[in-house]
């Protein structure tokens, strides 16, 4: 593996958001926005982990995801792929309901998520936290109970508790009554994925948990969710570094507003559909192709 992976951040700086778009082919929005039909959901299995029936999702009247059809399979580390302004984030936000949708429907287990919402575990990006916010580690996982306790039952010492084992499954329970503006980036990560556990979901969103990492946290999530995929859990997981995605990651959706393709990594993970994708970018595209190979080869 070459010591500095390119991320699509860097890849990308010259051509994010919608030139990315532009150059990707089938996957960009009409240029006019017209909502399209509403979802009947008559094709989606009931059970499944997460439904996605064709979701647009628009800031503005400008479409950032156009008609997301998508079933995530349950028991499967899904890593969700694209470029800078493709949509990834506002996927995961839009499941959970923290910004509108113009159309289509989404369903937890059958349900809505607010009615489903115990069961769905959620890491955001680290730029989205308040770090200066007076809580301790502790506190913060303690925080991941409250969705099957209520916020207004009290924490008590069992939950305390559960809130500890969580920290020692991450390795941060020496840091327990540490600030959280005090840990740095990967401790403050690794927190948030003990304050995930601590919910003990069904269903994971977490949003670039790996960003921003050294590689001891990097292998310690790694290893975490791999144990939550061997649990039968279901993780999706927006990833940016393209060499990794083969070795990380057992299902893909490749993701540019639309979702250009979707399934299992060896099937799905391939330079012809990150060239639409990301739209023909070789240096970055024929590392994930060397990236392919070697798993390949292992």
């Amino acid at each position: 593996m070459n010591s500095e992976p390119q991320t699509d951040e860097a890849a990308f700086r010259e051509g994010s958001g919608a030139a990315a778009v532009a150059d990707a082919g089938p996957s960009a929005a009409p240029a006019t926005f017209r909502p399209p039909t509403p979802a009947t959901g008559e094709e989606h299995p009931a059970d499944a982990p997460l439904s996605i029936h064709d979701m647009t999702v628009a800031y503005h009247r400008t479409p950032v995801l156009w008609d997301v059809d998508f079933d995530a399979p349950e028991g499967r580390l899904i890593g969700i792929v694209g470029p800078n302004g493709a949509g990834k984030s506002t996927l995961l936000k839009a499941v959970l309901d923290l910004i509108p949708i113009v159309s289509g429907r989404v369903t937890v287990y059958g349900q809505p998520y607010r009615k489903q919402r115990h069961l769905v575990g959620y890491v955001p990006q680290r730029e989205s936290v308040d770090w200066d916010f007076p809580v301790s580690a502790v506190d913060v996982v303690c925080m991941g109970r409250y969705a099957r306790i209520g916020w207004c039952r009290p924490v008590t010492r069992r939950h305390k508790a559960a809130a500890m084992e969580c920290l020692d499954r991450v390795g941060m329970a020496d840091y327990a009554r540490r600030q959280i503006s005090q840990l740095s980036g990967g401790q403050q990560q690794r927190v948030f994925l003990a304050r995930a556990l601590a919910q003990q979901a069904k269903l994971y969103l977490m949003d670039e948990p790996l960003s921003g990492v050294d590689a001891a946290t990097e292998q310690a999530i790694i290893a975490i969710l791999h144990e939550l995929r061997a649990g039968g859990k279901t993780v999706l997981v927006v990833h940016h570094d393209l060499q990794t995605v083969p070795q990380y990651f057992d299902y893909v959706l490749l993701l540019n507003m639309r979702i250009v393709a979707h399934g299992p990594t060896a099937d799905v993970f391939t330079k012809e559909n990150l060239r639409k994708t990301y739209g023909g970018r070789l240096t970055l595209l024929d590392q994930a192709a060397h990236a392919m190979a070697r798993r390949g080869r292992e």
